[in-house]
């Protein structure tokens, strides 16, 4: 570990919620961990009553850098991240220009390190300028310094089966993944919101769940046929829940995810006309909100993606059929799953640091994020207090998008400190200072 990064002395943390213990964060790893543990100049952590957990990872952000900085910047979201308790995070291809080529990945890699606050992990372009029609450079982004291993054309479904088996195939060779945005485009022409009752009565043309269960049930079988990894992107249909585990018993290789907004909200929420509600894909139903917790709880949905999406104000705060579609999500994230899916019993902390940490890390090849508690491993972690209540003001959030559906509710949980490969990014729940020498450590892909 390059540069001396501090020492910590954290004392009496639960790891994954068990007993309370002391852990020693020296030179960038977790040097021991133990009862009564001393370090002469150590920066001293009273943690008693808090959680330690691995840092999250999160597969599907958008820092909207280059091209889109009146949106977000590689810098402002990386310390949202931070704040919400995350050391890694994936940032999704579509900025301007598109991150199809080695030399924009390069560049989104470059400012993630330079801005020394999580790791950034750019997500490739499946095809040129997101446009469908003919394969990225795929091989150059995956043999570049960026070393990508995760490709998604989201917010655009790769719609044409010719092209997606391609894909599919291309990315065996380095095993990468392809990230599905799961969005049969002729089923959702015009459609703002969720079909169903509600989408009836407010009369807004409705987005019918087979629209994207009929795109994961495609690319499921060109998986199999292929033999090679598919991500989904933010499942959000109880059908959707049902085919993913219908392909994982048969041993297809499909991973999932579900989006903090999913696993709470429903379409009841656009009765308001609120564009802050206004989402792709949208809010569905409560029986599909109760399936995704199920499918989170039982494995069938791999990994909690925050699909953070900022938005100028003037996108947002405006009427529904010209409004932006997406949320912010990454300072809210630990609290809105602690709320759905820990406060209802249905996962414990050990669950948690399994769908927000390790299994986001296995996903997208990062060998140094989402390992376990242990002495000799990097220091990527958080302490977290599960006791506190806050109330969600996007104004004053490190994101520049001021787009949260959360606005004005009170949530469980609150991050204290983030530790980011040693180095204390997040302390007493406020921004310390990045990484001392982020631009030289390791990238830490496989």
């Amino acid at each position: 570990m390059a540069g001396n990064t501090g020492t910590y002395l954290i004392q009496g943390a639960a790891i994954l919620g068990g007993d309370p213990t002391d852990l020693l964060v020296r030179d960038g790893i977790i040097a021991e961990i133990g009862h009564g543990l001393s370090a002469d100049g150590a920066t001293v952590i009273d943690a008693a009553g808090l959680v330690a957990l691995p840092g999250m990872v999160d597969v599907h952000t958008h820092l909207r850098e280059p091209g889109r900085e009146d949106a977000e910047t590689v810098e402002t979201g990386t310390r949202a991240a931070a704040l919400g308790g995350y050391t890694a995070v994936h940032a999704m291809a579509n900025s301007t220009p598109v991150a199809d080529t080695a030399g924009v990945v390069e560049q989104v890699y470059t400012l993630g390190r330079a801005a020394g606050w999580v790791d950034v992990r750019p997500v490739g372009a499946v095809t040129v300028g997101l446009a469908g029609e003919q394969l990225a450079e795929l091989g150059a982004m995956a043999d570049s310094r960026a070393r990508v291993r995760m490709f998604s054309d989201d917010g655009i479904c790769v719609h044409d089966p010719v092209l997606m088996r391609r894909a599919l195939e291309y990315v065996k060779a380095f095993d990468g993944v392809v990230a599905q945005h799961a969005q049969e485009p002729r089923l959702t022409a015009g459609a703002q919101m969720n079909e169903g009752d509600v989408s009836a009565v407010l009369g807004l043309t409705g987005w019918p769940a087979v629209a994207e269960e009929s795109i994961i049930a495609r690319d499921v079988l060109l998986a199999q046929h292929v033999g090679s990894r598919l991500h989904v992107c933010h499942v959000s249909t109880a059908g959707s829940v049902e085919i993913i585990r219908w392909a994982k018993e048969r041993g297809i290789d499909v991973t999932a995810e579900v989006t903090p907004h999913h696993l709470l909200l429903t379409d009841d929420l656009v009765r308001s006309y609120d564009p802050v509600f206004k989402v792709n894909p949208p809010l569905r139903t409560d029986a599909d909100v109760q399936a995704l917790r199920a499918g989170l709880a039982d494995g069938t949905i791999d990994v909690v993606g925050t699909d953070h999406a900022p938005h100028p104000s003037e996108h947002k705060e405006c009427e529904w059929a010209q409004a932006a579609m997406g949320m912010t999500g990454l300072e809210t994230a630990l609290s809105v799953v602690q709320h759905a899916m820990i406060e209802t019993g249905l996962m414990t902390w050990a669950d948690f640091a399994r769908v927000t940490s390790t299994a986001a890390a296995k996903i997208g090849r990062l060998s140094d994020q989402g390992r376990p508690i242990e002495a000799g491993e990097p220091a990527n972690l958080i302490l977290v207090d599960p006791a506190a209540r806050w109330t969600v003001d996007p104004f004053q959030m490190a994101t520049m998008g001021r787009n949260s559906p959360f606005k004005g509710r009170e949530l469980p949980g609150k991050v204290v400190a983030t530790f980011f490969r040693g180095h204390a990014t997040v302390l007493d729940g406020a921004l310390s200072t990045p990484h001392p020498d982020a631009a030289a450590t390791p990238a830490g892909a496989a």
